[in-house]
Parts: C-alpha cells; sequence; structure tokens
C-alpha cells in the first residue's frame, strides 16, 4: 500500500518540474460569471512552435485535474502517450448547479445546460484560439461529473471522442441513452468505464448495468473497456483509474510491447511491415499525430523478421527506415539483408559498404557492416 501512495505523490508532483501550470480566470457569457480554469502545458511547448497536442479536459478539476495532469506528464515523458494539453474547470462551489438535469428525460436543463453550452461553446473554441490544439479531445468525469460528460457524447458530432467514466452517478435515461448512442458511431470512439467492489453500492449498480448494456453492442468502432477494481473507495478510485485509462485510451501510440510482438506479430500472416505501417497510420487517424517510427519498433519488426525468416520484408522495412532515419544505418543495412538472404551477396556487400558513411544506430555499427561485407567477400571471393 505505501508504495501505492508513493508512486501516487511522486506522479502527481512530477507536473510542477517542466510542465506550466496557467491559472486563468475566464469570463463566460453563458454561465453570467467568472470560472477559475487550470491549465497544464506540455513540456517542450514553448520549444515546439509547429506542433500541435489533443486536449484532456478535467471535469471537477478542483480535485480532479492535478492526478490527471501529473500522469499525461508521467506517460508522456515516457512517450506512452503523446503530450497533450490538460484543461481542469473548477466546480468545487457551482458542481450541483452546474450538473443540474431534467427529472423528466435525465438530459441537462437550466443552469446545467448553460454549463453544457459553457464548455462547448465558450471554454472549447477558447483553448483552440489561444493553444495549439489537435482535434481529439479527452473528457474525464468522477461521480456526477462521470454521468454529464456523456452528454456530450449525445451529440451527432461528440466534443470528445475519448470519455474516462469513473463511477458515475448516471441520471436516469441514461442507461439507455449511452448504449443506443454507442451503437451508431461510425468513427472510432473511446469509453472507459470504472467502478470498484468498495464502491457506493447505488453507483456500482448503476455502473454494473451500464456495463451490461454497453458489453452487448457490436460495433467495431466503439473501443471500451470495463474496470472493477477491488479495494478502493469512491473517493479514491481516480487516482487508481485514471493511470489505467490513459494507457488503454493511448495503447496504439505506445511502443510495441513483448506482449504485442509474441500474441500478435509473430502470428501474423501477412507482412510485419505493413502491420507497422498500419499501427502509424492509425496513430495518425485517431490522434492527428504524425509520430516518427520508434526505432524500438523497428527493432521489433526486425527480431519478427528473422525468427520467422520471411527475409523478403526487409525490403519494404529498409525503404521505410531510410526515410524515417535518412542520416542513420538502419535502412542501408535492412536492404543488404534483404540482397543478403535473397540471393544477390554482391549487392549486399556494396550495401553494407556504402552504409559505413551513415549514422550509427540501435547497434548497427561501422564495425558491424564492414564485418557483413568482409565476411560477404570472402564467402563469394569478390
Amino acid at each position: 500500500m505505501k508504495k501505492h501512495i508513493y508512486l501516487l505523490v511522486f506522479i502527481a508532483c512530477m507536473q510542477f518540474i517542466e510542465a506550466q501550470v496557467i491559472y486563468e480566470p475566464f469570463n463566460s457569457a453563458k454561465l453570467g460569471e467568472t470560472r477559475e480554469i487550470k491549465i497544464q502545458l506540455p513540456r517542450g511547448y514553448d520549444a515546439n512552435p509547429d506542433k500541435k497536442y489533443p486536449i484532456i479536459m478535467v471535469f471537477d478539476g478542483d480535485y480532479m485535474f492535478e492526478a490527471v495532469a501529473g500522469n499525461v506528464d508521467y506517460y508522456a515523458y515516457w512517450d506512452d502517450m503523446p503530450d497533450a494539453i490538460v484543461v481542469g474547470v473548477n466546480q468545487i462551489d457551482s458542481r450541483e448547479a452546474d450538473m443540474y438535469y431534467s427529472e423528466q428525460n435525465s438530459l441537462p436543463i437550466e443552469t446545467g445546460a448553460a454549463f453544457f453550452e459553457f464548455v462547448g461553446m465558450e471554454l472549447i473554441p477558447h483553448l483552440e484560439k489561444t493553444y495549439r490544439t489537435e482535434n481529439f479531445r479527452v473528457a474525464v468525469g468522477h461521480g456526477e461529473t462521470a454521468n454529464f460528460i456523456n452528454y456530450y457524447l449525445l451529440k451527432s458530432d461528440p466534443l470528445f471522442k475519448a470519455y474516462i467514466v469513473i463511477s458515475p452517478d448516471l441520471a436516469p435515461e441514461m442507461t439507455s441513452y449511452i448504449p443506443e448512442r454507442l451503437t451508431k458511431f461510425q468513427t472510432k470512439i473511446f469509453y472507459y468505464l470504472a467502478t470498484s467492489n468498495n464502491d457506493v453500492a447505488s453507483l456500482k449498480a448503476g455502473s454494473e448495468a451500464l456495463n451490461t448494456a454497453i458489453s452487448g453492442i457490436d460495433n467495431k468502432n466503439v473501443l471500451y473497456n470495463f474496470k472493477t477494481l477491488e479495494e478502493p473507495s469512491h473517493y479514491a478510485l481516480p487516482a487508481y483509474v485514471i493511470p489505467d485509462a490513459l494507457q488503454k485510451i493511448f495503447l496504439v501510440y505506445q511502443p510495441i510491447s513483448k506482449q504485442e510482438y509474441k500474441d500478435t506479430i509473430l502470428k501474423l500472416e501477412s507482412s510485419p511491415v505493413l502491420y507497422l505501417e498500419e499501427k502509424y497510420q492509425t496513430i495518425r487517424d485517431l490522434f492527428g499525430i504524425d509520430k516518427q517510427i520508434l526505432v524500438n519498433d523497428f527493432k521489433a519488426i526486425e527480431a519478427a523478421i528473422e525468427k520467422t525468416e520471411q527475409f523478403q520484408y526487409y525490403e519494404d522495412l529498409g525503404k521505410i527506415a531510410r526515410k524515417q532515419y535518412p542520416e542513420t544505418m538502419l535502412g542501408s543495412y535492412y536492404l543488404a539483408r534483404f540482397y543478403e538472404e535473397t540471393g544477390e551477396p554482391k549487392k549486399a556487400m556494396k550495401t553494407y559498404q556504402s552504409a559505413y558513411v551513415l549514422e550509427e544506430i540501435a547497434g548497427v555499427t561501422k564495425d558491424l557492416v564492414l564485418e557483413k561485407a568482409e565476411e560477404i567477400k570472402a564467402d563469394f571471393g569478390y
């Protein structure tokens, strides 16, 4: 238990090292008052003027912001998720009014409708105008706000593409509205729902009922995760759930793992290079981020080619590596391996030799390429 506490404290404090946190009073015409907004800009925001970032919107920002911001900063540091702008809306004195909905149809009315419009019509446009943002947005809510963020899901063009719904205090009709809406999505949508065995009984029951309804949906565009923990109370749940939710939502963004390599890549009937290309195309499609292919991922595909002895795929891998890392030996090394294993030793020798003038990378060294070239020369007498 102490290890969990130390880790959470460490993560929550990480943001103050380099990430920029801005406290901004926002004058809202919709609400008729000023709200305090917390904004964490990612590390390197000022140093990368052409880079754009997803928005992670944190409701109940007065107590949820730091937990989310610290985890985002931590995972982005290790490249397990993209750098992102985290925005928290403080609701400590207005939560009940902000979450107000009709008893007849469970939809926002009066002060709840005003808050709904404030986020969509004032705050998001302000953020897009002021900061460099991508179209991918994540909403995070807990309890009543976990119910509220679903109202954006119900729109024909949802404001958010990912929803982290922690122990929701669901309005009566939401267990029908949410599954019905999810069945109709024709683009990717992320939905993460969580409760615990130590949660408030009514909230746990509502979450389980919603999970049952969503689990019956047959829609490949819905990327759904449900989590039931054992010990955390209702108020402790966010600290446990947020790290897992971020990892699940940004799973495709992460480097190829040992499990992915073993369970997926080695079992492919098609090209592992095509799998690599599709992985990064998915990152572009989902998050709007043109991410450079990680050297780690090149090495994973290389290992799969070697293990399955499908050396013909080295040609495509080499061409991609030359585009991604043109100053390094990586692309030439893969092309040389292709020539070496497909009956063109002379071409392989020359390609190894030509790689000598390029930069070393990931174990591909000048000594290695010269050694490979000399082996071919000795074997064939060139």
